[in-house]
């Protein structure tokens, strides 16, 4: 018996090994694979199913609505679709510029200019992206509306039955709506970058006579193209997108895809050409998002 323990205890200077399983990972440590009767795909069954039930089977019961005859080339044909085809698209790609050319002055202006409340500003950001986008519209309706207050001081003023401020009742108030509710969202990315950049390049570009403009078109603009191009394509997809800025706008003669689904769906209850309107929305969006995944792939971002 003394001689069997003595042969199990490890030489002096040995470390004694734990058991290990088959694949060489000791089941005890953090991350081991613990041995289980239960197949793997068994534990994916539970995501696809919810994942089926909750968006590919209403994406499919879209589709095959769409497949009625004679609806995609009626609606493909229709005036309404093309100009609000027209609509969606000029409005997304203004928008998105827009957004992009303020947010990265902003993201800039707060990222290097120090001023007090900077870093509540930023913490503001983060908020703001919470916020729906009706909210926005509503605030802008107060302000610039038909009967919001800056009408309401130019008649108190002047005297005037009306004020002159009425453009967001046309495609204007929407490009500004979606303009400030979506600059937050290239901001974001923008000060994540800059935070991570490196001041010593900004000090030697600076110490060798570089000018603002050229340091920022040089050093910090080259930086921030990644960030760029990841929020100017969410804005672009959000965009295409929108239906509570145009609604809450009240435009007239401004119909987008999503405002023409909402048409054909509860106004006119023809829900075959609501579905095909749908489909095209969709695949403009994934579309444009395996693209950006494509550039953004070949850039290296």
């Amino acid at each position: 018996m003394t001689e069997g323990l003595m042969e199990r205890q490890p030489a002096p200077g040995v470390v004694p090994t734990l058991p290990q399983t088959p694949s060489g990972r000791d089941p005890h440590a953090p991350g081991g694979r613990l041995p289980t009767t239960v197949p793997v795909w068994l534990w994916a069954l539970p995501p696809v199913a919810v994942l089926a039930l909750v968006f590919l089977y209403p994406l499919a019961l879209v589709v095959h609505e769409s497949l009625a005859p004679g609806a995609y080339a009626e609606v493909l044909a229709s005036v309404s679709f093309r100009e609000a085809l027209v609509t969606t698209v000029w409005l997304a790609v203004a928008s998105t510029a827009g957004c992009l050319v303020l947010g990265f002055v902003l993201a800039l202006v707060i990222a290097f200019v120090p001023f007090p409340g900077g870093k509540a500003v930023s913490k503001f950001i983060d908020v703001f992206l919470s916020f729906p986008s009706f909210l926005i519209t509503l605030a802008l309706l107060f302000l610039y509306g038909t009967v919001g207050m800056a009408n309401g001081i130019w008649t108190d003023v002047t005297g005037d039955p009306a004020g002159p401020f009425r453009f967001l009742s046309t495609p204007w108030g929407v490009l500004l709506a979606e303009i400030t509710y979506f600059t937050p969202f290239v901001m974001r990315p923008l000060l994540a970058a800059f935070s991570q950049m490196e001041t010593a390049q900004l000090e030697v570009a600076s110490s060798l006579g570089a000018r603002p403009l050229r340091i920022v078109r040089q050093v910090i603009l080259p930086e921030a193209l990644p960030a760029l191009a990841a929020g100017g394509s969410l804005v672009l997809v959000m965009c295409l997108n929108e239906f509570g800025i145009v609604l809450f706008t009240g435009a007239k003669g401004v119909t987008t895809l999503p405002m023409l689904v909402y048409g054909k769906a509860i106004l006119e209850s023809d829900y075959a050409a609501a579905c095909v309107v749908a489909v095209v929305n969709v695949a403009l969006s994934v579309g444009l998002y395996v693209l950006y995944r494509g550039v953004s792939r070949r850039a290296g971002a």
